[in-house]
């Protein structure tokens, strides 16, 4: 979800900017798949960042998001993409596993620009080890405190006081304020709204209903909702909790007008998992008997990993010089068999290429977490093919010739030693 949020923000994957070079990568979540690995330097590998972009990695609060972003607003000269993502585990049949949600959010922060999104007016930050919720070291689920005490200790007595000082610190009035990005129920975002002389501006209720609390990410998705339905000029006032309280006061700038509704888009063309029992199968908190095809050994190579790592992790294939053939993997000898040159590929990236389908199936016995497993012959737009999976596909929905984009997602899992691998697959473009 981060590499995916990431590319909608600097250029991949639909999104809006051209290609952007940041100079930091802060990963904000509180649920990162490594505790210890640089799960913010996976994600620069994927994005094909170079090697000394910085990266930083903001956890243990769910202001982590809006902490993040005012790291990043402090030093305007380097460009920093802030990108915050969870996927929080909840106990079966508990209220956070009605209300949570997993997603991600993305947004690049560095000096003005013609098209900038919007500017920070103001920002303010207060730390209270006020504790509304907790997950100790070591263990799966959260839990939390009674909703009262959250809400009279902790969100009606902070939470004003901090967006009273980030008014004030940019000389603006309650009622200038036309956005409200506040990450809490409707009904007690009104009453804070109303009570901070709030009630007139604008809060966006489609992520909350669509996607759920996305914890660290809620924040940033609340406020890519207000920068969609803004006018250049709007005030928006971005709120994250945890631990304390963050606010941030934006201006929307004219870049408002052309950007994409990136978030729109997404929520309308998730995929929803009906499937109870698949849906805990898929979050392991069900161990379900895939049969003898699923006891491979999926222990991973790390030496070979490592030396093929751009190919992995970046989709970074070969173009020739002399004939201007792309291929993938990259090799000494280029593919063309009326070119055969020798040493003479750059690398090209495949990831933000479309393609198309030429052969596909759906494999009803080979191991998949979500049958069938789909795989087939994909032809890349500039040329050259690739035998890989495909994601995010129901049974009988894809066709040969069909429109395909690519996905960073995990490849498999070796349980026997608790590591990860994630690589790409193609799925089926959206139509313009």
């Amino acid at each position: 979800m981060a590499v995916e949020a990431a590319r909608s923000c600097i250029g991949g994957s639909g999104g809006s900017a051209a290609a952007a070079s940041p100079e930091l990568l802060y990963l904000c979540s509180t649920s990162a798949p490594f505790a210890d690995r640089d799960d913010a330097r996976m994600v620069a590998a994927a994005l094909g960042l170079p090697d000394d972009v910085e990266t930083l990695n903001l956890s243990a609060s769910l202001r982590a998001g809006t902490g993040g972003l005012i790291s990043a607003a402090r030093r305007p000269s380097a460009p920093t993409l802030v990108v915050a993502s969870d996927a929080r585990l909840t106990r079966p049949g508990s209220a956070q596993e009605l209300s949570y949600g997993d997603a991600a959010a993305a947004c690049l922060v560095g000096p003005p620009s013609g098209d900038a999104l919007a500017s920070i007016i103001a920002m303010r930050s207060i730390g209270s080890d006020f504790v509304d919720h907790y997950r100790m070291a070591g263990v799966d689920f959260d839990y939390a405190l009674e909703e009262r005490w959250i809400r009279d200790e902790a969100i009606l007595s902070l939470v004003p006081r901090l967006i009273r000082e980030v008014l004030a610190a940019a000389g603006c009035d309650s009622g200038a304020v036309r956005h409200f990005a506040m990450p809490a129920g409707a009904a007690l975002a009104k009453r804070l709204a109303e009570s901070t002389g709030l009630g007139t501006a604008k809060r966006d209720e489609a992520v909350l209903a669509g996607c759920g609390d996305a914890g660290a990410a809620l924040p940033l998705l609340l406020l890519a909702a207000s920068l969609e339905s803004a006018a250049p000029g709007d005030l928006i006032l971005a709120v994250g909790m945890g631990q304390g309280v963050d606010a941030v006061l934006l201006r929307a700038e004219r870049g408002v007008r052309e950007a994409p509704p990136v978030l729109t888009n997404a929520l309308l063309t998730r995929r929803e998992e009906s499937s109870y029992v698949r849906y805990l199968s898929h979050r392991g908190l069900l161990e379900v008997d895939f049969g003898m095809r699923a006891e491979r050994d999926q222990r991973t190579a790390h030496s070979v990993a490592y030396r093929k790592r751009e190919a992995l992790s970046g989709f970074t294939g070969g173009r020739c010089e002399q004939c201007g053939t792309v291929q993938f993997p990259r090799s000494r000898v280029c593919v063309n068999p009326d070119c055969r040159a020798l040493d003479r590929q750059v690398p090209h990236g495949f990831a933000d290429s479309r393609g198309r389908v030429k052969t596909f199936t759906e494999d009803w016995q080979a191991y998949s977490a979500r049958p069938p497993c789909v795989y087939g012959n994909v032809e890349f737009a500039e040329g050259g093919n690739l035998f890989m999976e495909f994601t995010d596909i129901e049974p009988g929905e894809l066709q040969v010739n069909d429109a395909l984009r690519f996905v960073y997602r995990i490849k498999d899992e070796d349980r026997m030693r608790g590591f990860r691998r994630y690589f790409w697959k193609a799925t089926k473009a959206q139509a313009p």
